[in-house]
C-alpha cells in the first residue's frame, strides 16, 4: 500500500509573542567532561558476533534460528517431542482430511486429552523447525507442504467445534479390547486390559462422571451401576468430519441438497453401527467378568439356602401336622379301643350280672324247693302249692333289683329248713312291702 504524504504548516503565532527578545538566562553551562561511550544493545551484539566467527548475515540468521529451535525444545521437554518420520512429512496438504492431526503437532500420545497450552506449544516448536523462512535459510527444500499441514492441524484443533468433530473420528484414540485368552490369563489381566478401553470410550459420552470397570473388589452396586451405565450409554459422536465436501456454488443446489442428504444417512448408519459395537464391546466385557459369575453364584446360593429353608420349614411343619395326625388317630384308636373295652366289659359285665341273676333266681327258687315249698317235713308239695310259691317267689323277684337280688340269694343260701327259709322270704316280703315296691296281700303265702 502506498503511503501518503499530508502537509500540515505551523500554527500562527500570538500576537504580542516576544520570547526570543525577552529571554534571560537563569545559570551558566557547566565545564565539559570528556567520558568513553560503548556501544550496546542487539544489534550491536548481532555485529560484534559476526565479527567474531566471520559470519555473513545470512550464515547468522541459520545458526541462530537453530539455536532457538533447541532452545524451544528443551523448555518444552519432551511431553510433546515425538520422532518425525519420511512419510509424515512428505504428506499432501490437499488430503487435510486424511491426516492424523495430533501426529502432525507431535502430540499423539496426548490426542483429546491435550491442552490448548499443550497444542500451542506444539505448534510454536513445529513452526520453527519447519517454516519455509526457516527451511530456506538452511539450505532445505523450499517445500511448504507439510508446514501446511501443520497450520491445518493447528487450525482444526484449536476451534473448539471442528476438534470436537475430529475427536468423534479420531479412531488412533481408540484402545483395541484384548483377546479372551490374554484378559483371562490372571485375575489382574482381566481389569488391566479392559480398563483402558472404557477410559477410551468414556470420552464420547454426555453424561458425567462415567462409572469406570473398577476391580475385584468394587461391590456389587458399583458392578451393576457400570454395566447399566454403559449398557445404556448416550454418545454424542457426530461423524460429520468424515462428510462429503458439500458444494458451496449456488447454481447447483439440487446436487447440494442430494450431498446433505447422503451425509446425513451416512451419519446415521455410521451412529447405528457404533452403538452396535459398544454393545458387543460391553457383552464381551460382561462374559469375562468374574465379578459377574461371583455375584451370581452367591445370589443363586441365596436363593438355593432360602429354598431349602423354605422346605425344611415345610417338611417340619408337615412333620409336625403328620405327628399332631397320628396322635390324633393314636388317641382316637385308644378312646375306640377303650370304648370298645368298656363296651365289652360293660357287656361281660352285664352278661355276668345276667348269668349272676339267673343264678341268683335259681338259688331263690331252688331255696323254697329245697325247704319243701315252705311245708313241714315229709307232707309232700301239690301242684298248686308250687305255683303259689313260686308265682310269689316271681312277684318278689319282680320287684328287686340284681344287687337286692343277690343279698336275698345270700341270705338264702346253704337254708335247708322250712321255718329258716320262710322267716328269709317273710323279711323280705315285708321290706319290700314297707317300701311301697309290693302291696299287701299282692304274696301270700311267702309273706305268712
Amino acid at each position: 500500500m502506498a503511503a501518503a504524504q499530508i502537509s500540515l504548516p505551523l500554527p500562527v503565532l500570538p500576537e504580542g509573542w516576544s520570547a526570543p527578545n525577552d529571554f534571560k538566562a537563569i545559570g551558566t553551562l557547566s565545564a565539559p567532561n570528556q567520558r568513553n561511550l560503548e556501544p550496546v544493545g542487539p544489534h550491536f551484539l548481532a555485529h560484534a558476533r559476526r565479527k567474531r566467527h566471520k559470519r555473513t548475515f545470512s550464515e547468522d540468521e541459520r545458526i541462530q534460528a537453530n539455536e532457538n529451535v533447541k532452545k524451544v525444545e528443551e523448555e518444552d521437554g519432551d511431553d510433546i517431542s515425538e520422532p518425525e518420520n519420511e512419510l509424515m512429512l512428505g504428506r499432501d496438504a490437499k488430503d487435510w482430511k486424511g491426516q492424523d492431526h495430533y501426529a502432525v503437532l507431535g502430540l499423539s500420545k496426548h490426542r483429546y486429552r491435550a491442552t490448548e497450552a499443550q497444542i500451542k506449544r506444539a505448534h510454536r516448536k513445529k513452526v520453527l523447525r519447519h517454516h519455509p523462512d526457516k527451511r530456506a535459510a538452511t539450505g532445505s527444500s523450499e517445500d511448504d507442504s507439510f508446514f501446511k499441514c501443520i497450520q491445518k492441524a493447528f487450525e482444526i484443533l484449536t476451534d473448539p467445534v471442528k476438534r470436537r468433530q475430529y475427536d468423534s473420528v479420531d479412531e488412533n484414540a481408540n484402545v483395541d479390547p484384548p483377546s479372551k485368552k490374554a484378559a483371562s490369563k490372571s485375575p489382574s489381566a482381566f481389569y488391566k486390559l479392559w480398563g483402558p478401553v472404557f477410559e477410551s470410550e468414556a470420552r464420547f459420552s454426555k453424561t458425567r462422571p462415567v462409572p469406570m470397570l473398577g476391580n475385584d473388589k468394587s461391590t456389587k452396586e458399583e458392578v451393576e451401576d457400570f454395566y447399566n451405565f454403559w449398557f445404556n450409554f448416550e454418545s454424542w459422536r457426530s461423524f460429520e468430519y468424515q462428510d462429503e465436501d458439500v458444494p458451496d456454488d449456488n447454481e447447483n443446489r439440487d446436487q447440494k441438497r442430494h450431498v446433505e442428504r447422503k451425509n446425513n444417512n451416512a451419519r446415521k448408519k455410521k451412529k447405528t453401527e457404533d452403538t452396535a459395537r459398544l454393545r458387543q464391546l460391553v457383552d464381551e466385557c460382561l462374559g469375562g467378568d468374574e465379578r459377574i459369575k461371583k455375584f451370581r453364584k452367591e445370589a443363586r446360593a441365596g436363593k438355593d439356602k432360602k429354598r431349602l429353608e423354605r422346605e425344611a420349614e415345610e417338611k417340619r411343619i408337615a412333620e409336625e401336622a403328620k405327628k399332631a395326625k397320628e396322635e390324633q388317630e393314636k388317641l382316637l384308636k385308644e378312646k375306640e379301643e377303650a370304648e370298645k373295652a368298656e363296651k365289652a366289659e360293660g357287656k361281660k359285665a352285664k352278661e355276668a350280672a345276667k348269668n349272676a341273676a339267673k343264678k341268683n333266681k335259681r338259688v331263690l327258687k331252688g331255696s323254697v324247693k329245697d325247704a319243701n315249698y315252705l311245708l313241714p317235713q315229709g307232707q309232700e308239695a301239690g301242684a298248686k302249692r308250687v305255683d303259689e310259691i313260686l308265682g310269689d317267689v316271681d312277684a318278689v323277684l319282680g320287684k328287686i333289683d340284681n344287687e337286692e337280688l343277690a343279698s336275698l340269694a345270700g341270705k338264702l343260701g346253704g337254708l335247708k329248713l322250712a321255718e329258716e327259709v320262710g322267716g328269709v322270704w317273710r323279711e323280705e316280703v315285708k321290706r319290700l312291702e314297707g317300701e311301697g315296691k309290693l302291696k299287701a296281700g299282692e304274696v301270700r303265702i311267702l309273706s305268712s
